[in-house]
């Protein structure tokens, strides 16, 4: 249930104002209270007009509902009368995908809607989550400098995501396979750079971050980025050092690699605080930021709609 795994990207983060652990992330992250509004059942959360699920609830044209139960679907066909279209047309997401063939976005955000109902959110949280992907005014897309960033992934992929994260931050750690896993369908599609953002309050982040940037160097980026959040958050110097010894690093040049990339850490962090990041980690797909759900096949759907619609 999303109850008990989702939380939204854009509020489960590591900020600069406070530290957290990793003992406080199931504390902090949002989550639906399953509990005492259980799925289906959003009266006592929902600060908007309830969804009007009385009449008999009309399909969606293609859009796949069978896993949702009867008053589920009755919420999916209401939601759908109520939410814009995800095109920004004066219309609703139910018109979008009935008469307006130019919308390629609109059978994604049914599907969204779906995926959503069915992992129990409130009506409230829909349309929240919903308007977060599909804005009003769509902002502009941010440009990053990428050259020499780490990446994962071909650079000629068509979506090609930015992420500013901390090696000491636990959603940091949270958000590695959920990333992993929404993009392991996509092996050409899709290449992720990682750009550093260390917090201040996190000491040695910066260190941790020298020394991904050392090993990428030497085409081991993959596998310190790995050890680092592993041992997190044990980056002194002599730890960092023993991490690339035991991944057979030549260490004069690893050495002289590490001292040169604090330039770059600080170039990194600075770009991401001209863009407005103020907290880890902060993804962005196609230079548009992602506030979604943080569990991988909802990151995953974002990855499909952009190849759709954008490819």
């Amino acid at each position: 249930m999303l109850a008990a795994a989702t939380v939204v990207l854009a509020g489960a983060s590591c900020g600069e104002k406070s530290a957290h652990s990793a003992d406080d992330y199931e504390g902090i992250k949002k989550v639906l209270d399953e509990k005492d509004h259980p799925p289906g059942d959003n009266a006592a959360t929902d600060p908007q007009p309830a969804t009007d699920t009385a009449k008999a609830p009309v399909p969606l044209p293609g859009i796949d509902d069978a896993k949702l139960s009867a008053d589920q679907k009755a919420r999916l066909s209401a939601l759908a009368d109520s939410l814009p279209s995800p095109c920004g047309k004066a219309h609703s997401l139910r018109k979008s995908l009935e008469s307006d063939q130019s919308c390629k976005r609109a059978p994604f955000a049914a599907r969204f809607v779906v995926e959503l109902l069915a992992d129990g959110a409130a009506d409230s949280d829909v349309r929240d989550l919903y308007s977060a992907h599909y804005p009003p005014v769509v902002p502009e897309a941010k440009t990053f400098k990428v050259a020499n960033a780490p990446h994962m992934g071909p650079a000629t992929a068509r979506v090609k995501m930015v992420e500013f994260f901390d090696y000491a931050c636990p959603h940091c750690k949270h958000f590695v396979p959920v990333l992993h896993e929404a993009v392991a369908a996509f092996p050409t599609d899709v290449v992720i750079y990682y750009k550093m953002f260390p917090l201040s309050h996190n000491k040695t982040s910066v260190g941790a971050a020298q020394a991904a940037i050392a090993a990428d160097k030497q085409g081991k980026f993959a596998e310190m980025h790995e050890l680092l959040f592993a041992n997190a958050p044990k980056h002194d110097r002599a730890s960092l050092f023993a991490y690339a010894k035991s991944l057979d690093l030549d260490m004069k040049k690893f050495t002289a690699d590490f001292d040169a990339a604090k330039a770059q850490v600080e170039s990194d962090k600075a770009e991401g605080e001209a863009a407005g990041v103020d907290g880890t980690p902060t993804l962005y797909i196609n230079g548009r930021q992602y506030e979604g759900v943080s569990v991988g096949k909802y990151l995953k759907m974002w990855i499909e709609e952009e190849l759709a619609v954008n490819g």
